[in-house]
């Protein structure tokens, strides 16, 4: 959830449960983060005085978590090789478990849904994780079940981007993998795809009054790849 009540300030919102991380920001600068939990009972270390350093410090917890998730969207990595990966079947133990195809839309909202629940503090569960696809792709129960929601996470622990410790139903992600799925989902959707439609529909117009640096960088990127494919022998009409 996204709010921008007054004074150029935009908060940055997401509620789990009883628990709500923010983040306030003002322009271009960063003013602070926090965690708030709305009933202590959420935290489960107690709720007397004298559990106060306890429930301080797995809020601080809460904080960094959220801060170093942001960061792996901001700034995410592709391995060598991840593309030739992921489509390619892999083992879960002693199961054979299908690729990832991010041509699907199912695959792809798979992949926002775990992105958005990647902060939760405790992790999530396989039916946290449908309800968010669902609430993505506005899907229904019986669009998107409970089963087929297992299966997808299977995929992706598959190909170690989210992770089930033994024993318990609740599902993380680690630094790394978030980063890898938020490149893969900036290389399809921010890259390829804009660059791909600017080709086949690059028609000279008006140019706008004002160019971000991104889109300076999409110009430049537009012109190379019409050059290269003109020497691979591709058409983009």
């Amino acid at each position: 959830m996204i709010e921008k009540p007054k004074w150029n300030l935009t908060i940055f919102k997401i509620n789990f449960g009883k628990i709500t991380l923010k983040g306030y920001t003002k322009g271009e600068h960063v003013l602070r983060f926090e965690a708030i939990v709305h009933n202590t009972k959420a935290l489960r270390v107690g709720r007397v005085l004298e559990k106060f350093p306890q429930i301080t410090a797995r809020l601080a917890r809460m904080v960094d978590r959220f801060t170093s998730m942001l960061d792996c969207v901001d700034t995410s990595y592709l391995p060598d090789g991840i593309l030739e990966d992921l489509p390619a079947p892999s083992m879960l133990g002693a199961t054979r478990i299908g690729g990832i195809d991010t041509n699907k839309p199912r695959i792809r909202a798979a992949l926002s849904a775990v992105t958005v629940l990647a902060p939760a503090p405790d992790g999530f569960t396989v039916g946290e994780f449908a309800q968010k696809a669902r609430d993505l792709t506005g899907q229904s129960e019986n669009e998107y079940t409970i089963r087929q929601a297992a299966y997808d996470l299977r995929k992706l622990r598959g190909k170690d981007l989210i992770h089930k410790p033994a024993r318990t139903r609740r599902y993380h992600v680690a630094t790394e993998a978030a980063r890898t799925i938020a490149g893969i989902a900036a290389l399809r959707d921010q890259v390829i795809a804009p660059i791909l439609a600017g080709i086949r529909g690059a028609r000279p117009g008006r140019p706008p009054k004002t160019k971000t640096r991104i889109d300076r960088d999409y110009d430049t990127l537009r012109t190379g790849m019409l050059t290269l494919f003109t020497d691979l022998g591709i058409t983009a009409a």
